[in-house]
């Protein structure tokens, strides 16, 4: 169970005159309710509890923390939810209560796509006051371990990932998030750009770890959210040429109308490949220098192999299929690498500066939004699922 807080059942009771706190839970598949989800205090330390009567609630504390992963302390902050984004991975584990090799085993609160407002601070919380308004990164590392100390935090083995299971999500009205995890959005930057901050910082993950730059010819397999946020991520890092591939002609319109220079259209046929590569190409006009997996599949990988030049990089973004088939040898032959993102890593101060510059528009790519009512919630996951055309769904809280 994350850090957001901890399960009450329908059924929970407040203090006289305190809201209950809700959120979404995923309680089976193709099953959301709107229920209870209590918060932990704010700002409780060890200390708080060395007094002899108070040694049975801080053995509950204790005990919930071991139980839960976390142990509140005074570095933390209240965030009432405003923006919450839609992702794929909340969709699979809807469908299938599953993503990867990530199950779902117990009711879990759902989203990890967030911004809200700062409602109150734990003591020694400097940097955000009450009325802030944040965008949440949404997995706490651990620190200690060594992926954590060389920087790579986003590949710690005890990570704590909203809607990650075990670990709540924030689909809630209101969850508790350290503060150094919490970015204060820019005067001329919305809630809804803010929760957009958490998809496009694959993108521009992704593009760090393929070190895109004015010299760097793109293609980017999908124009699902994540192949159009790492198409933006790309421009904002300087690629002079993008040529963005799908198999649907209204996603390939929508990369088009964000700045592709040039879109083509694919089969799902793998016999297809050499013909598409041949197209692709031609419209690039000039070797691919970085090709970008957005989809994951055998198809799209095999593409990807094809299509990049010599000397040049593969960065697998997509988790279609979990094992594939493709023409490495010959990639291997022409000294083409291979990488691979797992989500990001002290990316939303950057994301931050290209929404508020203006280098990267995010609000095209919402285009549906809903209220949190039980209805609604239902209705949004089923129209997110549906695809067509919607790329991203967002929640006004």
């Amino acid at each position: 169970m994350g850090k957001g807080g901890m399960s009450r059942g329908a059924s929970g009771e407040t203090k006289d005159g305190e809201e209950e706190n809700m959120a979404a839970w995923l309680l089976g598949i193709n099953t959301l309710k709107i229920q209870p989800f209590e918060l932990p205090p704010l700002g409780t330390t060890f200390s708080a509890f060395l007094r002899p009567s108070s040694i049975s609630l801080l053995m509950t504390l204790m005990l919930d923390s071991f139980s839960t992963g976390y142990f509140l302390g005074p570095h933390d902050v209240r965030v009432r939810m405003k923006a919450v984004g839609i992702c794929g991975s909340d969709v699979h584990y809807l469908k299938t209560l599953r993503c990867a090799d990530f199950v779902v085993k117990e009711p879990m609160v759902i989203g990890h796509e967030c911004a809200g407002i700062i409602e109150e601070v734990g003591s020694e919380v400097k940097a955000l006051v009450p009325g802030d308004r944040v965008a949440l990164e949404p997995g706490i590392s651990c620190w200690r371990c060594n992926l954590c100390k060389e920087g790579r935090y986003n590949l710690c083995p005890e990570m704590k990932f909203f809607a990650t299971p075990p670990i709540h999500g924030s689909l809630a009205n209101q969850v508790v998030h350290p503060a150094d995890l919490c970015f204060k959005l820019p005067d001329n930057v919305s809630l809804e750009e803010g929760a957009m901050c958490e998809p496009l910082s694959v993108g521009v993950h992704a593009c760090r770890r393929a070190n895109v730059g004015p010299e760097t010819n793109v293609l980017v397999m999908g124009a699902g959210p994540i192949g159009l946020v790492t198409m933006l991520a790309a421009r904002a890092f300087g690629a002079p040429r993008i040529v963005v591939v799908d198999v649907d002609d209204h996603r390939l319109s929508v990369g088009k109308e964000l700045g592709a220079d040039a879109i083509v259209k694919v089969s799902t046929n793998i016999q297809d490949v050499p013909e598409e590569v041949g197209q692709i190409h031609k419209v690039m006009g000039a070797g691919v220098d970085v090709s970008f997996d957005c989809a994951g599949f055998s198809k799209t990988m095999s593409t990807a192999l094809s299509a990049t030049s010599a000397g040049g990089k593969i960065c697998l973004v997509g988790m279609g299929h979990s094992e594939m088939t493709v023409p490495l040898t010959p990639a291997a032959a022409r000294e083409v690498d291979v990488i691979g993102i797992f989500r990001y890593k002290n990316t939303w101060p950057l994301c931050l500066e290209f929404i508020r510059s203006g280098k990267i528009d995010v609000k095209p790519l919402i285009t549906h939004r809903f209220g949190f009512s039980q209805s609604e919630v239902e209705e949004a996951f089923e129209t997110s699922a549906r695809g067509g055309n919607a790329i991203k769904v967002m929640f006004n809280l």
